[in-house]
C-alpha cells in the first residue's frame, strides 16, 4: 500500500510544519510514501532541501517494502513555469537518486541564474563543503555588495555563515544533506532583496548528537527545544576542540551585525533569532517530529527595515 504525503502549494518554511505532519503520519505505517507535488505553485530553498531530505528519510526507512529496494514515489509539479524553476534550481538532479519521479521533467542545466547563487547541492564531508564555499564565493560577493548594499568585507562573514551552515551536516548529521542558496524579493513585511541559505539534512538531529555531552547538565528539561537552545544561544558543539571553527555561535554574531535571521528546525522543535523585521516566534516546542535538521538563514538588503 502506498501513503500519500501533500506537498504545499506554497512549500517554505511557514508551511514546513504542515508537510511534517503529514509526512509523519505517513511514515508510521512503513508503507511505501507517494510526494505528491503536481499542484505546487512555488517552493523556496528550504522547500527543496526539505523534500530531498523527506525523500532521504522515507528511502532509509525502507518504505516498509522490499528491504528498502523500492524508492519513494514523487509526483513533479503541473505548472511549466514552477517545474523548470526546481529543474533549473538543481532539485530534480539530486531527486532523481532519491525518488522515483513521474511527470515530465524539463531538460534544462542547473542554473547560473543571477538568482540562484547556489543549486541545490549535496554536502557529505568536509571537502564537500569547501568547494560549496569557493563556487559560491565569488558570485554571492557581487550580489551581497550591488544587490544588498552590503560592505564588501561582510562577504568574509557570509562564507563563514555558509560554511558553518554546512559543516553542521557533516559534524551532526550521521548522512549526507543539501544546502541552496537563492537571492529574491522577500515577499512578507520586509519588502526588500535578501539572500537565503537553505540547509536540511536527514540525520540524528541535535538532541541526539548532543545528548552524550549536554543531557546531564539540563536534566529533565532535556529534549530537542534544549539542544537547539544550547546550540544556537549557548554555542554548545559536540566537538570539545575550540578549533573547529566558530559554529552557530559565529553565524549569529554575523546576522547580529547585518539584521539578519536564522532558524533552525529539529526533532520536534524550532528555534529563532527573530530580527524587529520579521514575525516569528523565538522557540517553538510540541512540532510535528521530523527528521534530522533544518537551517534557515536570512540576510536582508540593507537601510532601513520597516515592520
Amino acid at each position: 500500500m502506498t501513503r500519500l504525503v501533500e506537498v504545499p502549494a506554497q512549500f517554505d518554511d511557514r508551511s514546513f510544519d504542515q508537510f511534517a505532519s503529514a509526512f509523519a503520519q505517513a511514515a508510521k505505517d512503513g508503507e511505501r510514501l507517494l510526494f505528491d507535488a503536481h499542484a505546487a505553485e512555488w517552493a523556496s530553498p528550504y522547500g527543496l532541501v526539505s523534500l530531498l531530505s523527506a525523500g532521504q528519510a522515507a528511502r532509509g526507512a525502507g518504505g516498509g517494502s522490499a528491504g528498502g529496494a523500492e524508492r519513494p514515489l514523487l509526483t513533479a509539479p503541473t505548472h511549466a513555469e514552477v517545474l523548470t524553476y526546481w529543474t533549473r534550481a538543481g532539485f530534480f538532479r539530486e531527486a532523481a537518486e532519491l525518488f522515483e519521479i513521474h511527470g515530465k521533467v524539463p531538460r534544462v542545466k542547473a542554473a547560473d541564474d543571477s538568482d540562484v547563487l547556489l543549486p541545490v547541492t549535496p554536502v557529505r564531508a568536509a571537502e564537500d563543503v569547501h568547494a560549496v564555499v569557493s563556487n559560491i564565493q565569488q558570485r554571492a560577493s557581487a550580489i551581497l555588495a550591488s544587490e544588498l548594499g552590503l560592505d564588501p568585507k561582510a562577504t568574509m562573514g557570509f562564507a563563514m555563515a555558509l560554511s558553518e551552515a554546512c559543516q553542521n551536516i557533516v559534524e551532526h548529521a550521521g548522512t549526507g544533506g543539501w544546502v541552496a542558496v537563492q537571492a529574491y524579493h522577500w515577499r512578507r513585511k520586509l519588502a526588500k532583496r535578501v539572500v537565503v541559505i537553505a540547509v536540511a539534512d536527514a540525520g540524528v538531529g541535535f538532541r541526539h548528537s548532543l545528548e552524550p555531552t549536554q543531557s546531564k547538565r539540563f536534566g529533565t528539561r532535556w529534549g530537542d527545544a534544549a539542544a537547539l537552545e544550547a546550540a544556537l544561544i549557548q554555542g554548545v558543539s559536540r566537538f570539545r576542540d575550540p578549533g573547529r571553527g566558530q559554529g552557530l555561535a559565529g553565524i549569529r554574531r554575523y546576522l547580529a551585525r547585518w539584521n539578519g535571521k536564522i532558524a533552525i528546525r529539529s526533532g520536534t522543535a524550532r528555534i529563532a533569532i527573530v530580527p524587529q523585521w520579521d514575525d516569528d516566534v523565538p522557540l517553538k516546542e510540541g512540532l510535528p517530529a521530523f527528521p534530522g535538521a533544518q537551517v534557515l538563514i536570512i540576510i536582508p538588503e540593507q537601510g532601513s527595515t520597516k515592520r
